[in-house]
């Protein structure tokens, strides 16, 4: 129109090679800023002088059912935004709301593993998390299959996890190691997901999105392990 082309962005598994390169190159950059966003928020929020406080209130009676409805509300509006096709200061909006509402929810967990268990709890968990992210990511850039048929198995997955974790609480008995363990081969299978669809299902101007999608599995790993790790500290 007017001999102006408009060239549209391309799914990255069909682009070019040089501006899927640089897809992947702004995904894992903005992946690397979320962590970086969430480690410094979660350090200010542990070491607030009511950070115990705080942490008890949200996890006292029910109330963390509240929390976890709220984050998940939360979430949901963060992903639409994320992934919105009106502006990018929408989807870096979506994105940083993320990253807060995750770091809030992480507290109460990292007020115990930093106050109350072995000093070597949190660097094992963020190593343990890092090797196993690095490992899932290279499986699926070297061998360049496509993991999208999890997405069915995954939700499924999610909604027995969340029903589990739902009656548990209230009805007030644990569900102990062997969920734990559970929920990081899930967390696994997410962050495999996730990656998959970075490399093949998301168009070159979606970085912002898929870098949440990948942060939002690191943190689902991340909880797991470290409740993993946590449950081995000889620290209490």
């Amino acid at each position: 129109m007017d001999g102006y082309s408009y060239s549209a962005p391309t799914i990255a598994g069909q682009a070019m090679p040089a501006e899927r390169a640089e897809f992947i190159r702004q995904t894992y950059l903005h992946l690397a800023v979320a962590i970086l966003g969430f480690a410094l928020i979660e350090f200010v929020l542990v070491n607030l002088p009511f950070a115990y406080s705080l942490a008890q209130m949200m996890t006292g009676g029910y109330m963390w059912l509240v929390v976890l409805g709220a984050f998940m509300v939360v979430s949901w509006i963060a992903d639409n935004w994320a992934h919105s096709e009106v502006s990018q200061e929408l989807q870096y909006a979506g994105l940083g709301i993320y990253v807060v509402a995750e770091a809030i929810i992480f507290l109460p967990l990292l007020v115990v593993a930093t106050k109350f268990a072995s000093p070597l709890v949190l660097p094992i968990a963020m190593f343990m998390t890092f090797a196993l992210f690095v490992g899932i990511t290279a499986v699926v850039f070297l061998t360049k299959a496509d993991f999208s048929f999890l997405r069915t198995t995954l939700i499924v997955g999610g909604f027995v996890a969340m029903g589990a974790i739902l009656t548990s609480m209230i009805f007030g008995f644990s569900l102990g190691i062997l969920f734990v363990c559970v929920m990081i081969f899930f967390s696994a299978g997410v962050i495999l997901y996730s990656t998959s669809n970075v490399l093949h299902h998301y168009r070159t101007d979606q970085y912002v999105g898929a870098s949440l999608s990948l942060f939002a599995s690191v943190a689902l790993l991340f909880w797991y392990i470290l409740r993993f790790v946590m449950n081995f500290s000889s620290d209490d």
